[in-house]
């Protein structure tokens, strides 16, 4: 099977960091892209400014710390990546990338930060897995 993006959601857990190497090794391997993806929360629509706009860059920053990790790992390994930032739960976000971005592969963690984390596959990983337009790798 030939890889030429692959899609990799991250949520700032260790079961994404996991998924991340293991797509380096791929993309590695392969030569082929990774489109790293986070979903942060929505911004409250009821707030009036400058609370808006300061939820909107406290959300930002919280974002890329959490995506510095992953962009290091990936300028270490030398593999090209470039990343979408999407506001809401990633359920049906990240098959839209993988159908927009035309992904060959999604590599996601078994389980994330979510309240469910004690199942042995995370919600948002069972649901990827449900609606993905591409082949879905789940590392443990």
């Amino acid at each position: 099977m030939e890889f030429k993006k692959i899609l990799v959601p991250v949520d700032g857990s260790e079961y994404s960091m996991r998924a991340a190497r293991a797509a380096v090794d791929l993309a590695a391997s392969t030569g082929a892209e990774i489109v790293l993806v986070h979903c942060h929360k929505s911004f409250p629509s009821l707030l009036g400014e400058p609370y808006y706009q300061n939820a909107v860059s406290q959300t930002l920053k919280e974002a890329n710390e959490l995506l510095e990790p992953f962009r290091g790992l990936f300028k270490e390994k030398q593999i090209s990546y470039t990343e979408r930032l999407l506001q809401g739960p990633p359920r049906q976000a990240v098959a839209e990338v993988a159908k927009h971005e035309q992904c060959d592969l999604i590599v996601i963690g078994s389980r994330g930060l979510s309240d469910l984390e004690g199942l042995f596959l995370g919600s948002v990983t069972h649901r990827v897995l449900r609606v993905a337009p591409c082949p879905v790798m789940v590392i443990r």
